[in-house]
């Protein structure tokens, strides 16, 4: 199956299963088994699944065919070249290809001069005025052509100017930036650049980034610190004429390799192997070089060969075009593709599974554990109408008091419970004064502080190891602070459980490891670019200073933002469910009395509250049979490691 037609179904598996979610929570509302936390926790997933993103990376140094792959693969049936490809550099800015619906086909370009600023690319993208908007003529191949030809454009600056901007001038970067002249240095135009296409692909929800060479990803970190680990896919691509070239060899080593090991979705394209069709030789001799280039790139980024596909994607692009089957064989692009979705699909699918199952399976036991709250007490009350049966007054009057006694020794128990509720609250106070935004600003800010009235590098880089210790120790005290409420929330769910038969279960679990090992990659990524010798020792002090918080600092106040939501989330989803029961219990208990009550003031009405209860009783175990043929019809979706929604104990 193409790549086409595997995102496409993928894309159909991600509706239906939003429709299926969607009619749960349908049918939650419409059966009075929904509560403002359940509303919202399935809203947001069935919004992370409408706006679920596939994003491929493509990652080369300048002439090794990267963007015209990218048009082989993805825009061929356009008939000719989206992206502009031609000997030389042609992308000369990190480029987002993607579609958002609420914006019309265009390319947007961030200027350059925005680089001396405090401030992100991601930042950037909250202020559409910061970007040169160009509409495109989707219906003009010659006119998107033209339009999509402004991300090679470049502007000549001074050699301070470069220098601040972050393109490197030192010998030994290939003469990629280099004094004209004229006494200036051409840098690119533009920052970087997205294209709002309505390509079916992208409609769908795949994004390609399309990035420049060694120099201009090292200008711009973010690419190796957010874009490039968090992309799905990532296709290495090399020139079949060149090898890999110590350039190659160092965006292998710094932004992609996993250490040496197989990472998922990490794919080597060696690319212009047409280069290699000689008609003088037999093709044995044509293939046998090509796999020898092959082993050869795969040795050299220690990688197994397997890994490595080599392809003429010009040769590929044209064979599309002309529907030529032959051509398109010898190009091998089919390969790659089949690789590619093999790899890519899977490994998605497979997370969005996991987050998924994870979120709706919480909600599932949470509705379930309320529908076997209801049935406990409609049982409790029909064995008590049906003990009545011929009794006298004197002993309905004995049951409507043991009943009220229930329901003010359970009031008397929710001093208890507004109790844990204080102490939930100062243990939540006391956990987001560890993590919280404002605990990281002032570390930031302090850290700031001292990195610019460091004199020696030594300060610098005593300032910067302070900063990333500060932060793991705030997550350190953080997760003890978790540890606490997890410990306080089970002894309640199950004292709750044992003296008022509450369905509870166990209260979710929740880690802060993930940013944890996000802190532990930010600050590799710092130890090897800005608190290095080399980097102290040859570079200004303000200029190590302003990379730190425009690059690493920002990332790790990212990931403080992500960390103190899911702890939200996470803290309303540890006590959503005592405050559903307890609601649903002291409800429960005022209708036993009333029902009693009611018996006591007309005996005659005893048989008819039976056959009510007994109705109610047949409604809640259809509700109990359609909570199951709902949650089965996710978990159907999900996979085989969907476990079954079991009633609470």
């Amino acid at each position: 199956m193409s790549l086409a037609n595997q995102f496409a179904a993928y894309t159909a598996w991600r509706g239906e299963l939003s429709s299926h979610i969607a009619q749960f929570q349908g049918w939650l509302t419409q059966n009075e088994l929904s509560d403002g936390q359940t509303d919202l926790r399935l809203t947001q997933l069935q919004d992370r699944l409408r706006e679920d993103r596939l994003n491929v990376a493509f990652v080369a140094e300048f002439s090794r065919g990267k963007s015209e792959l990218i048009n082989a693969i993805f825009f061929a049936e356009l008939g000719s070249r989206m992206l502009p490809s031609s000997a030389g550099r042609t992308t000369m800015c990190p480029t987002e290809l993607l579609f958002d619906a609420a914006k019309p086909p265009c390319i947007e370009l961030l200027p350059i001069m925005t680089r001396g600023t405090n401030s992100s690319v991601s930042e950037y993208k909250s202020y559409p005025d910061e970007w040169r908007r160009l509409l495109l003529d989707v219906q003009s191949p010659d006119a998107m052509q033209e339009a999509l030809r402004h991300v090679s454009e470049t502007i000549r600056v001074t050699p301070d100017e470069a220098a601040r901007l972050g393109f490197s001038l030192e010998a030994g970067n290939g003469g990629l930036y280099e004094v004209g002249e004229d006494g200036l240095v051409e840098v690119p135009s533009w920052r970087h650049a997205m294209i709002n296409f309505p390509h079916p692909l992208l409609k769908q929800g795949l994004v390609i980034l399309d990035t420049p060479g060694l120099n201009a990803i090292g200008a711009e970190p973010e690419l190796t610190l957010a874009l490039l680990p968090n992309a799905h896919a990532v296709l290495f691509i090399l020139a079949a004429d060149t090898g890999v070239t110590q350039s190659d060899l160092q965006i292998w080593k710094e932004h992609i390799d996993g250490g040496g090991t197989s990472r998922r979705g990490r794919m080597v394209v060696l690319n212009k192997i047409d280069g290699q069709w000689d008609e003088l030789k037999r093709p044995e001799e044509i293939e046998a070089e090509i796999q020898r280039q092959a082993a050869q790139c795969a040795s050299v980024l220690n990688i197994d060969v397997a890994q490595v596909f080599p392809v003429s994607a010009q040769k590929a692009l044209v064979a599309k075009i002309n529907q030529d089957a032959d051509l398109l064989a010898r190009s091998r692009l089919e390969t790659l593709e089949s690789a590619l979705s093999g790899e890519l699909l899977p490994a998605k699918r497979d997370l969005v599974c996991d987050s998924t199952r994870a979120d709706f399976g919480e909600v599932a036991q949470r509705v379930r554990g309320l529908l076997d709250a209801r049935l406990g007490s409609l049982h409790e009350q029909l064995s008590e109408l049906t003990e009545l049966r011929g009794k006298n007054k004197g002993v309905v009057e004995y049951m409507m008091g043991k009943v009220r006694a229930e329901k003010d020794e359970f009031e008397s128990g929710l001093q208890r419970y507004h109790a844990v509720r204080s102490v939930f609250t100062t243990l939540t106070n006391k956990l987001f004064a560890h993590m919280g935004m404002d605990s990281l600003r002032q570390v930031t800010q302090e850290t700031r502080e001292t990195m610019q009235g460091a004199v020696f590098s030594k300060s610098l880089s005593d300032a910067m190891v302070t900063f990333f210790m500060r932060a793991r120790q705030a997550l350190k005290q953080s997760s003890g602070e978790v540890d606490e409420i997890l410990s306080m929330m089970d002894a309640v769910y199950k004292k709750f459980s044992v003296e008022h038969g509450l369905k509870l279960g166990v209260p979710p679990r929740f880690s802060l490891l993930r940013y944890e090992k996000e802190l532990d990659r930010l600050e590799a990524w710092c130890d090897s670019h800005l608190n290095s010798m080399v980097s102290l020792l040859t570079n200004d002090k303000k200029n190590i200073t302003q990379k730190f918080f425009e690059e690493v600092a920002v990332q790790v106040r990212r990931a403080f933002e992500h960390a103190n939501r899911d702890a939200e989330a996470w803290l309303r989803a540890v006590m959503a469910p005592m405050e559903t029961q307890v609601r649903e219990h002291q409800i429960q208990l005022k209708r036993r009395l009333e029902s009693i009550r009611r018996i006591h003031q007309a005996t005659d009405t005893l048989e008819e509250r039976i056959a009510e209860l007994e109705s109610v009783d047949k409604s809640l175990q259809q509700q109990v049979g359609a909570l199951g043929g709902m949650v089965q019809g996710v978990q159907g979706l999900l996979g085989p490691e969907a476990e079954p929604v079991r009633a609470a104990a």
